[in-house]
């Protein structure tokens, strides 16, 4: 009969997604995630195998963290410009982290690497593109494709606030945000003024 593991699979991948964020690639050894998590190195092999698929499964289940808050957040915000907005800043929580802008980009070069990891990027963005689209479907004079708009401005924005980090996070995205779908939405535009 198998031994019960004392930890689960997702467990461990967390806490090998903490190195990853910590350290990069380099920070992430079965020695280290030994300590981390309290199994022995040995264990670890067995269960996950080499170390490039041990990141690779680490970062699959942090994308998987990132498609289940894509889609609550889009069953959940209100169908409308507020609501594409509130998306946004919600999907960016964590963000303002001190350690995120070297721990993202890490993880970004990582994903950009591997085939796999770039598929859930492009079926991610598919997924987040529908739901902001979905938040303008009963807004006549959006313009099609602001969804795809309003993720690269999201995306651009996270960049740029990382060399001010004046403001907090949130205002700085609700700011740029609201500003771009007031650009594109002539009735959002006229609302705000």
């Amino acid at each position: 009969m198998p031994r019960r593991k004392s930890q689960s699979d997702e467990q461990v991948l967390d806490a090998a997604l903490a190195l990853l964020r910590e350290g990069g690639v380099e920070g992430l050894t079965f020695a280290a995630l030994a300590a981390r998590s309290g199994l022995s190195a040995a264990t670890l092999v067995q269960r996950f195998g080499a170390k490039p698929e041990l990141g690779r499964r680490a970062l699959l289940q942090a994308w998987d963290q990132l498609d289940d808050l894509t889609a609550e957040l889009a069953a959940t915000v209100p169908r409308t410009a507020a609501g594409a907005v509130e998306f946004l800043v919600g999907l960016s929580r964590g963000h303002e982290r001190p350690d995120y802008e070297g721990s993202g980009l890490l993880l970004l070069r990582e994903d950009l690497r591997d085939p796999v990891l770039r598929e859930r990027g492009v079926a991610w963005e598919s997924a987040l593109v529908e739901a902001l689209d979905d938040c303008f479907s009963s807004t006549p004079d959006a313009p099609d494709q602001i969804g795809r708009v309003l993720a690269s401005q999201w995306q651009g924005a996270l960049i740029w606030w990382l060399f001010r980090r004046s403001v907090p996070l949130e205002e700085y995205l609700t700011d740029s945000i609201t500003e771009i779908v007031g650009l594109l939405v002539p009735s959002e535009r006229r609302a705000r003024a």
